[in-house]
């Protein structure tokens, strides 16, 4: 039976996960990924939606309104996050949503609102929610709060721009984690970088081999400003080197010694010695929100 409905198309999929299976082998990978697929139709469920289908790892839902597809994506991230912990994994999922016209036929759904869903989901990076303007006002208000204007581009096959919004999540966490004790990891063997962001101090080696900054309260330092994406970046120690890993909106800037300025965006650097690092704005020594290394 074919039947013309609005409904939220929400497309949401692991992200990198063809680096998970080289990291971790086929069959963790594979069982990981299936406890991630399980968790992401419990909730599709518990918000009313219905899953339509699944590719691989990912998962394509209906929800019958704005408002619970966006309700629905926050827990989603929220849990993944949560559970990735348990799991033992870097693991993040990446979202976006539309909401429109639809047709549905044979348990499946078309139209212009689906493409529209699957290009904001592709948008998206790991950890983030993506959605278009059109979406974000049939929304209600308390929900159109916690999000912030991207960009406004065109989408090939329609006249108008569109605006990419992302739906924020966790802020509330994040901001009463801050003030917390500081505390430190000392690595087995000498210490390969020592970095620093307030009180708390990390030390980057082989044995602590990642860390990782931004608002979300998942970060090994939370740094609590608007310019930073809510995972924005991470230090790796990979074979006696460290790498810095931009995956923000805004970029980073390193500054060592010398005054030397790198700016990274979406892409990696390898560093040394001392300096300083600014998610998203250009930072001084004495600035609050400024990551400090030492080598």
């Amino acid at each position: 039976m074919r039947e013309n409905a609005r409904l939220a198309i929400l497309f949401a999929d692991i992200a990198g996960s063809t680096k998970l299976y080289e990291t971790i082998g086929d069959a963790k990978a594979r069982e990981i990924t299936s406890r991630c697929i399980e968790l992401l139709t419990g909730i599709t469920n518990t918000h009313g939606g219905r899953v339509v289908k699944t590719i691989g790892d990912e998962v394509m839902c209906t929800f019958p309104s704005a408002d619970t597809a966006a309700e629905a994506s926050v827990q989603m991230q929220e849990e993944v996050a949560a559970q990735a912990v348990h799991w033992g994994t870097l693991l993040k999922i990446r979202v976006g949503f539309h909401f429109g016209d639809v047709i549905q036929e044979n348990n499946d759904v078309f139209g212009d609102a689906v493409n529209l869903a699957a290009r904001m989901a592709a948008q998206a990076k790991g950890d983030q929610i993506i959605t278009t303007g059109d979406t974000l006002e049939a929304m209600s208000p308390h929900l159109r709060m916690e999000s912030r204007m991207l960009i406004t581009t065109t989408v090939k096959g329609k006249t108008k721009p569109i605006q990419i919004v992302e739906l924020t999540w966790g802020e509330e966490e994040e901001l009463t984690i801050m003030g917390g004790a500081s505390h430190a990891i000392t690595a087995k063997n000498a210490p390969a970088m020592t970095v620093a962001f307030n009180e708390q101090k990390i030390t980057l080696s082989e044995t602590q081999s990642v860390v990782s900054f931004g608002r979300g309260a998942t970060n090994t330092f939370v740094v609590p400003d608007n310019m930073s994406s809510r995972m924005h970046a991470r230090l790796e120690y990979r074979r006696g080197k460290i790498y810095l890993v931009d995956q923000s909106t805004n970029g980073t800037y390193v500054v060592n010694m010398k005054g030397q300025q790198t700016f990274v965006h979406r892409d990696e650097l390898p560093i040394e010695g001392t300096g300083l690092i600014g998610l998203g704005r250009i930072v001084t020594r004495d600035d609050p929100l400024a990551v400090r290394y030492q080598q």
